[in-house]
């Protein structure tokens, strides 16, 4: 008999209500299923793992692919820092760090630009890097493994390593090696960490960039093994961010407490504040607390062999919006500029996905900008009205404009069993157009999406979509000089160079 999760809890939870014959029985079934549970409770030698990884890599020991695909990381992820530093979210976050401290260690880029403590440039950078939730995706391997919803990994790990290098007065290769073991670190704890972590509504990014976070800054603060080992068990222990979250400015602020709290775990540890022994391992560990289990076969022989990076990489974003739904939004502009498709023509629109699409973009009908970034109908309806959903088109009087409310809703999410039933290692989707005429459009998404490893930006499309986003803070003559520093990090003698370019 196979049980599960939630019927296991179920059954222990009402076996102390039923008759007592029955609730004998119930305990039996109960106590059968324990020893399968059990199993993944033998966690050991993750936290030893992550120690060693974080203490012991070098800039030159990770290869050149891995570090040149470093510094598209970098081009995407502070193009979208400087763009959703504009946006009213920010801003409040911006207000509240100015409101606690004048100390001036590390700079928050962007619009209304300051410098603060480390830990506060870190949380108001990471905040803005996810605000347009335009930041890259992390892949997934294999069909159990959610697509897109492991992290977004890059602005953890960069808002972290950032702010502590700019207090240090590090090289620029100091600070891209940090940046390096901070993406590692955190999407091989993603990986390996059972789906269920996120199936059951933590969001990961904010749940385990802290680990991302923690790790860029021990390598910046050359921080010793035994301090690594209790700041690895201090950050489990400030994981947070449930999916609730999604379609509200709270979001963003999962990313950015993640690379405040990986600030905050390492300069604790580095105090000699303590955690408890293998904090990510055994029973009370963070795996089996936040999820259930680990994979071993994810995290411990694969470290930097090779890194996530560049097998299976990452994703940038063409649309700043849910990576759920590109293909499902390429599909529709394909189907509107193929058959030159007017608004007026459209009667009604099917979107049909799996759960793992349907689910996180839940929102029916948008009222605003936020839900708009996680709202199928809303997506649908930009690409038909204007045939384009970038940063223009993600605001609250585009949202609440005439000609997108009424397209709405003509637009219905549809579960499709079939599939569903392929896993959820890519994101696949199908479009059903009805039009006016009687006619009906069928457009399936591309697996193989713009911005992904089999469809990669090419370096004029990664450095058009930085310049899109700097446009909103800086002068358009500083953008190709800023580029130009990001791709040539590694040869600056102090990232404060970096820094002064935005």
């Amino acid at each position: 008999m196979k049980i599960t999760r939630k019927t296991f809890f179920k059954l222990a939870a009402a076996a102390p209500l039923l008759p007592r014959a029955l609730a004998a029985q119930t305990s039996d079934v109960v106590q059968a299923f324990r020893p399968a549970k059990a199993q993944k409770a033998a966690i050991k030698g993750t936290t030893d793992a992550l120690t060693s990884f974080i203490t012991k890599t070098t800039l030159a020991s990770i290869p050149a692919d891995v570090v040149a695909q470093a510094k598209r990381c970098l081009v995407d992820g502070f193009g979208v820092i400087l763009a959703g530093s504009t946006v009213k979210g920010s801003q409040i976050v911006r207000d509240y760090v100015r409101s606690t401290t004048d100390r001036k260690e590390a700079t928050a880029i962007g619009q209304g630009s300051l410098m603060t403590t480390a830990s506060h440039a870190a949380l108001l950078n990471a905040a803005s890097g996810h605000a347009m939730d335009y930041d890259d995706t992390q892949l997934s391997t294999t069909p159990d493994r959610t697509f897109g919803l492991l992290t977004h990994p890059t602005v953890p790990a960069l808002a972290s390593a950032l702010a502590v290098a700019e207090r240090k007065h590090a090289s620029g290769a100091a600070f891209l090696e940090a940046f390096l073991v901070g993406f590692e670190v955190e999407c091989k704890i993603a990986e390996a960490i059972d789906p269920d972590h996120y199936n059951h509504g933590f969001h990961s990014t904010g749940t385990i960039g802290p680990f991302a976070g923690a790790a860029a800054a021990a390598k910046l603060m050359n921080l010793p093994a035994a301090q690594v080992r209790h700041m690895l068990t201090i950050a489990s222990s400030m994981s947070s961010g449930v999916r609730v979250n999604f379609g509200s400015m709270t979001k963003p602020l999962h990313s950015a407490r993640a690379a405040e709290n990986g600030v905050v775990a390492a300069e604790l540890a580095s105090r000699g504040f303590t955690g408890g022994d293998d904090g990510l391992d055994g029973q009370w560990g963070f795996f089996q607390v936040f999820g259930g289990g680990v994979d071993l076969d994810r995290i411990l022989p694969v470290l930097g062999t090779p890194y996530t990076m560049v097998n299976p990489g990452s994703s940038f974003k063409p649309y700043p919006c849910g990576s759920l739904s590109h293909p499902t939004m390429d599909a529709m502009l394909k189907a509107v500029t193929d058959n030159d498709l007017k608004p007026d023509q459209v009667k009604a629109v099917r979107v049909r996905a799996g759960s793992n699409v349907l689910d996180p973009l839940r929102y029916k009908i948008a009222t605003n900008e936020l839900e708009a970034k996680f709202c199928l109908p809303f997506l649908m309806a930009s690409l038909i009205v204007s045939r384009k959903a970038g940063v223009r088109e993600f605001t609250d009087e585009y949202v609440k404009s005439a000609p997108v409310q009424r397209m709405m809703p003509r637009v219905t999410n549809v579960f499709d069993p079939a599939i569903e039933a392929r896993g959820f290692d890519k994101i696949r989707s199908v479009i059903e157009i009805d039009l006016t005429d009687g006619r009906t459009i069928t457009q399936a998404a591309d697996e193989r999406y713009r911005g992904g490893p089999d469809k990669p930006f090419t370096p004029a499309e990664l450095h058009e979509k930085f310049a899109d986003c700097a446009q909103l803070t800086m002068a358009p003559g500083r953008v190709a000089k800023a580029i130009e520093q990001i791709e040539a990090v590694d040869r600056l003698k102090d990232v404060g160079e970096l820094v002064r370019c935005f």
